[in-house]
């Protein structure tokens, strides 16, 4: 098993919080789209050996591995892509999922997407893979409620 660096804080909420502060120094999307990029080398060491089709993450246009552990009292993800916004994005949605009970996951919507302005900065195809990302999360979570 990786190392997870996940949760960094105490609650999803909270994460999202940071998130959403975090974002706010940036005064333009080449910023913002350069830190995404510098979040997503803070990804965990992915092992290559998960790099398999089983853990393929289908609905991006990009390459995206994802490998839930745990149970309902704590749920971790590990992810990686081959796309470096991608990985930020990845980056982001693991700072607020992983490491959480799987009730809190489900309790917890995506709302620093909208807040920090993603949903209208990403191409189409970003977005749906990081819908599948988040709809993959919550079906994982579902499972284990």
């Amino acid at each position: 098993m990786t190392e997870t660096i996940f949760p960094l804080e105490p609650t999803a909420v909270q994460a999202q919080d940071a998130i959403k502060e975090e974002f706010a120094f940036f005064a333009d999307w080449s910023e913002r789209y350069q830190y995404l990029i510098d979040l997503g080398r803070k990804l965990p060491p992915f092992p290559q050996e998960w790099k398999i089709e089983e853990h393929r993450l289908h609905g991006c246009q990009s390459l995206v591995w994802i490998v839930p552990r745990g149970n309902r009292e704590r749920l971790d993800f590990h992810a990686v892509s081959d796309s470096a916004i991608v990985s930020g994005l990845i980056y982001l949605a693991l700072r607020v999922y992983s490491g959480r009970p799987a009730a809190e996951i489900l309790a917890t919507e995506p709302d620093y997407i909208a807040h920090i302005g993603l949903a209208r900065h990403l191409s189409p195809t970003r977005s749906n893979g990081l819908a599948s990302l988040l709809a993959f999360i919550r079906d994982t979570a579902r499972r284990q409620a």
